[in-house]
């Protein structure tokens, strides 16, 4: 489109008037350009640099804000989870108070067993393992009181001497007081599941000897007392000396050590681990001592054998004496290993010291063979402290009528 030329008015004298016809420049499309081009300037004047330190910039703002946007949301959760932990906390104290037969403290106690069924009917515990999933909540026992022929105590053999063994008809209820996995090597390598039996006969007398630790005159334990008990058995140092003193009273009288691997072992891995804690555990003086070497040599024999699949079960029984009973049940019957089939006992330890130790290995000290076994087995203590003296043979664990 093209203007017009402008008509410019001159003024000149008074009454006189002339008209000067001016011509403007047309403006087309590239008419701009035309004139940068004659002025000699660029197109486009960048600074490449600057654009890129600008480019930066704004990408490490970002960073900084997705950063800082991430760690806000992981600080917010974390506390979120440490408040929701003390109100669980506060819950679960609440729950405690409450009388050991009441549905609500013995459903809401995280620290308390739970009892379920089999599709058979009898009374398991989970283990919370994949491998070895349950322990039964009962074991009937022989009393393992007939004598054998200890095998050689040669650890250049792999097989021990095929022994004959007649146990007793009768048999004595063992009931489950605690269990935990044991693990080893930083990497938390998993070895087996154990549990503690005390004979359910036996039960009573335990109960009471703990009561009476807290207090003389109690028949069963209050909330503040039983706190008092739970920190002593925990302790390093009060815990091993008391049950030291339990131990050789002879308190409980019988009882059971159930070990069940969830990897495939061998007996000479499992007795190096209980050597060294017997040695560990020996009362002082114990070492020098020809008959308490003996008797590790014995123990030493018993276990000069070949290997011992996972979900194969080896029991540690000791009886009133002291006495220690090694019995192994590797299923069915094994020509190779001159094994037969079921629970067999495979050898016997007479002198008290050795049992002893081994069981202070799994109950107290200031390293325990499974810190969660030894931990489970104090609750399950203080289920037995909580009640009256007496009463918890037929109630030692809430059982919940469920199937699995």
């Amino acid at each position: 489109m093209f203007r017009q030329p402008a008509l410019r008015r001159i003024t000149g004298a008074p009454g006189a008037t002339r008209s000067l016809r001016v011509q403007v420049p047309r403006r087309t499309l590239f008419s701009r350009m035309n004139e940068r081009r004659r002025s000699g300037r660029p197109v486009e004047n960048l600074n490449i640099q600057q654009l890129a330190k600008q480019a930066e910039d704004w990408h490490r703002q970002r960073r900084i804000f997705l950063w800082s946007g991430a760690i806000a949301g992981i600080l917010s959760t974390i506390y979120t989870a440490y408040k929701l932990k003390l109100a669980l906390e506060k819950h679960h104290k609440l729950d405690s108070n409450l009388p050991s037969t009441d549905p609500l403290a013995s459903s809401n106690a995280a620290d308390r067993k739970v009892v379920i069924h089999d599709e058979d009917g009898r009374e398991i515990v989970p283990t919370g393992n994949s491998t070895v999933p349950t322990f039964p909540r009962t074991l009937d026992l022989p009393a393992f009181t007939a004598p054998m022929s200890s095998p050689s105590s040669d650890d250049s053999s792999d097989t021990a001497a095929t022994t004959t063994i007649t146990t007793p008809s009768s048999t004595t209820e063992y009931t489950l007081v605690g269990l935990g996995l044991r693990t080893v090597t930083f990497l938390g390598l998993q070895v087996y599941v154990v549990g503690y039996y005390v004979a359910t006969a036996d039960i009573a007398a335990l109960q009471n000897a703990l009561t009476k630790r807290v207090n003389p005159i109690a028949t069963t334990l209050l909330p503040d007392e039983r706190e008092q008990l739970r920190a002593a058995l925990l302790d390093p140092v009060e815990g091993e000396r008391t049950w030291d003193e339990l131990l050789a009273a002879g308190v409980p009288a019988r009882s059971a050590f159930r070990i069940v691997p969830v990897r495939d072992t061998d007996f000479h891995h499992l007795r190096d681990g209980f050597v060294r804690a017997i040695q560990a555990r020996a009362a002082p003086g114990a070492a020098a001592d020809d008959s308490f070497g003996e008797a590790v040599r014995q123990f030493r024999a018993v276990f000069n054998r070949g290997s011992v699949p996972k979900r194969k079960e080896l029991l540690l029984v000791r009886d009133e004496r002291g006495r220690l009973s090694i019995a192994y049940d590797g299923g069915a019957a094994s020509k190779k290993e001159g094994r037969p089939a079921g629970r067999q006992l495979i050898g016997v330890v007479e002198d008290e010291r050795l049992s002893r130790a081994l069981w202070l290995n799994y109950l107290a000290g200031k390293k325990v063979a499974s810190e969660p076994a030894r931990q489970n087995i104090v609750e399950g203590i203080m289920e037995f402290v909580e009640r009256p003296v007496g009463t918890v043979a037929s109630q030692t664990v809430p059982a919940v009528n469920s199937k699995v």
